[in-house]
C-alpha cells in the first residue's frame, strides 16, 4: 500500500471509481481504471463499498491480494471508502440505533482492512433536503471508539440541495465540538457551488449555490472533498463550478486533503469519454494547484 507524502500543505488529486460506473465491468476492468488514474497523475482513490468490492462485505483472499497488488503497482492511495447506513432500508421503518451501529462497525473494519483512512458515511435521510434520521448522533457516537481504534474518520457528504450555511451543517459541527472527536468530520461536494443553471431541480425546494468562502469555517473538520463536475470544455475549463475560487481558498487555508474527481455528466457509457473528461479536469486542477 502506498502512503501519500505531503511536501507542502495543499490539496492533492484523486478520483472516485464512481466516475467509471458505466464502463467498469463492461469496457474497463478495475486495473484499467487504476492505470488511467496513474496516467493522469491522480494518487488518491475513492470506492463505493457495495459496488466495487467483490462479495462485499466479505471479499475473498484472492480479491484482497489483487487489491493491494494494484495499489502498489499504480501508486494509488486508498483515501475514501463510500458506504451507507441504510437506516431506511425498509419503507416506513427506521433501523434501530443498535442495528445502525452494527452496520457502521462492519464498514469501519473493512475500510481499515483495505487501507482507507476516511469513510464517506451516507446517513439515512428523511426528506428532500437530506435531513438525516433523528438518531444519527446516537449511533455515530456509539461508533466513535471503534473508528478511533481502526483509525478511520466517518464523514457525511455535504451535497446539493444542502447549503453549507444551514442548520444541518451546524448540527454536524456542534456534534464534533461537543464530542471533541477527530473521527467524525465532513466531505464537501463541490456541487454545492454549482451555478444555478446546472443545479438539481427539486419541486418545492429552494437550492441556491453556496459561496466558496462558506467552506472556510468547515475546512478544519473536512477530510476529503468531491471535486464534482459535469462538463469540461476543450480548453480545460469547468463552466459551471468556480474552481479558480475553490482551489485558491483551499491553498490559502493550507487544506491538504484529497480532491476526488466525481464526474456526473453525460456520455458515461461511451468508451473513453469519462477518461477524456477526467483528464481535462486534472489538467485544470494541476494548473490551479501550481503543478504546471
Amino acid at each position: 500500500m502506498t502512503t501519500k507524502t505531503h511536501q507542502e500543505k495543499k490539496p492533492y488529486r484523486g478520483v472516485s471509481l464512481y466516475c467509471y460506473a458505466e464502463e467498469l465491468g463492461f469496457t474497463m476492468t478495475m486495473e484499467d481504471c487504476f492505470a488511467d488514474m496513474y496516467d493522469m497523475g491522480a494518487t488518491g482513490l475513492e470506492i463505493l463499498a457495495n459496488g466495487h468490492i467483490e462479495n462485499y462485505p466479505n471479499p475473498t483472499d484472492e480479491w484482497l491480494e489483487n487489491w493491494f497488488s494494484l495499489l502498489k503497482k499504480y501508486e494509488i492511495e486508498p483515501v475514501e471508502y463510500g458506504h451507507w447506513v441504510d437506516s431506511r432500508l425498509v419503507p416506513g421503518q427506521q433501523l434501530s440505533t443498535k442495528d445502525s451501529y452494527d452496520m457502521l462497525v462492519k464498514d469501519i473494519k473493512l475500510a481499515s482492512k483495505l487501507g482507507f483512512s476516511v469513510m464517506r458515511t451516507k446517513l439515512g435521510v428523511v426528506d428532500e433536503i437530506l435531513t438525516p434520521v433523528p438518531n444519527w448522533q446516537e449511533f455515530i457516537e456509539m461508533a466513535l471508539p471503534v473508528a478511533e481504534e481502526y483509525n478511520v474518520k466517518m464523514c457525511p457528504e455535504l451535497h446539493q440541495p444542502t447549503p453549507l450555511k444551514s442548520a444541518m451543517v451546524d448540527e454536524y459541527v456542534e456534534f464534533i465540538e461537543r464530542t471533541g472527536t477527530k473521527h467524525f468530520g465532513l466531505n464537501i461536494d463541490f456541487g454545492v457551488f454549482q451555478s444555478p443553471e446546472g443545479r438539481l431541480q427539486i419541486p418545492g425546494v429552494d437550492n441556491p449555490p453556496s459561496a466558496p468562502e462558506d467552506m472556510i469555517a468547515l475546512l478544519p473538520y473536512t477530510y476529503a472533498c468531491h471535486a464534482k463536475f459535469t462538463h469540461m470544455t476543450e480548453d480545460f475549463i469547468d463552466p459551471t463550478h468556480p474552481y479558480d475560487e475553490i482551489i485558491k481558498i483551499l491553498i490559502q487555508e493550507k487544506w491538504d486533503g484529497c480532491l476526488l474527481s466525481e464526474y456526473e455528466g453525460g456520455n458515461r457509457s461511451v468508451p473513453g469519454y469519462t477518461s477524456d473528461q477526467l483528464r481535462k479536469q486534472h489538467v485544470m486542477m494541476r494548473r490551479l494547484l501550481g503543478e504546471i
